[in-house]
């Protein structure tokens, strides 16, 4: 009996959560120092080629829970322009799905004496995804043979910045998805979202060693008029060149404020080319009597500075 209550609550939060929409699953991992893997126009922003490898366990404690692993890698190409790519593995039970994506970015200087820019994105996708029948128990007499799909897909985004405010609009997953092999009736195709991130770098003075960034991811599903907010918080103290942090973000369901799909402490640190970060998510809904949470790990190196003759990449 207590299986069948896990699985029907597990059932219900993954149609809340859509963790496998045919695309990477959005948690926190952007707010480690990564804002490349929620929007293309991030590509090339920085000196570095920066490398970040996460890796998503979700709902530790309970088996066959989704388990995410992704790589990504941007960087400058001319003065103007970025490049970037990322790959990603996600399993969650019998259901498995592989991609890349493939980013460019061109960025504009407004006004360069008060740091005023503008950045287009855009990125191709590539996903395929596969039910996989061969642990299923007493499966469904219809279902003969794997079922699997190969979807291609875009998003686009403009990121805008002025001195230390910025805000991201994106628009993801834009044609609708491939659903032959699939049920085309209780299935919905289209996996359109949009996306807003904005926030503020804060500092007392420019000698100062610590900033505060309060920011806000907010992100609307299409097909079901579902939409999901993060709160987010974090203080850099800074060493010269590196820095640790720590802060919190707040992730709930718009038309449910008040209570949270979960809260998580974030800490991280960023020493010589080398960088770290790591969250906890504590759920806070009906799972929260079968697991405590989700761990998410960031590991990361910066490659080959190369600096810019425009303000626009730094």
């Amino acid at each position: 009996m207590r299986n069948r209550i896990l699985i029907c609550i597990l059932l219900l939060y993954a149609f809340n959560s859509k963790a496998q929409e045919l695309t990477l699953p959005q948690l926190s991992q952007y707010l480690a120092d990564n804002p490349f893997v929620i929007s293309p126009t991030y590509a090339g922003i920085g000196d570095h080629i920066k490398v970040r490898l996460n890796g998503l366990t979700q709902w530790v404690g309970i088996e066959d829970a989704p388990d995410t692993q992704s790589l990504a890698a941007d960087g400058r190409i001319g003065n103007k322009s970025g490049v970037g790519f990322l790959l990603y593995n996600d399993s969650n039970g019998e259901t498995k799905q592989r991609g890349a994506r493939i980013s460019f970015a061109h960025h504009l200087t407004l006004d360069k004496y008060d740091d005023e820019f503008l950045s287009f994105g855009i990125s191709y996708n590539f996903n395929q995804f596969r039910i996989d029948i061969e642990n299923f128990v007493n499966p469904d007499p219809g279902v003969t043979d794997d079922r699997s799909t190969t979807n291609h897909n875009f998003d686009v985004g403009v990121l805008y910045r002025k001195d230390k405010f910025y805000l991201s609009a994106n628009a993801s997953n834009l044609l609708d998805k491939d659903l032959t092999k699939f049920n085309p009736v209780s299935e919905p195709n289209a996996l359109r979202n949009y996306y807003l991130y904005t926030g503020y770098r804060y500092s007392k003075n420019k000698n100062s060693k610590l900033e505060i960034e309060p920011s806000v991811f907010f992100q609307w599903f299409e097909s079901d008029g579902r939409s999901v907010t993060d709160l987010n918080a974090k203080f850099r103290f800074y060493d010269f060149e590196d820095y640790y942090y720590l802060g919190v973000t707040y992730r709930f369901l718009n038309d449910q404020v008040g209570d949270p799909l979960y809260i998580a402490p974030i800490l991280g640190l960023k020493k010589s080319n080398f960088y770290f970060g790591y969250s906890y998510q504590i759920i806070l809904n009906e799972i929260l009597g079968f697991s405590t949470g989700t761990h998410v790990i960031t590991i990361g190196v910066d490659l080959f500075q190369g600096l810019s003759n425009c303000r626009c990449t730094y």
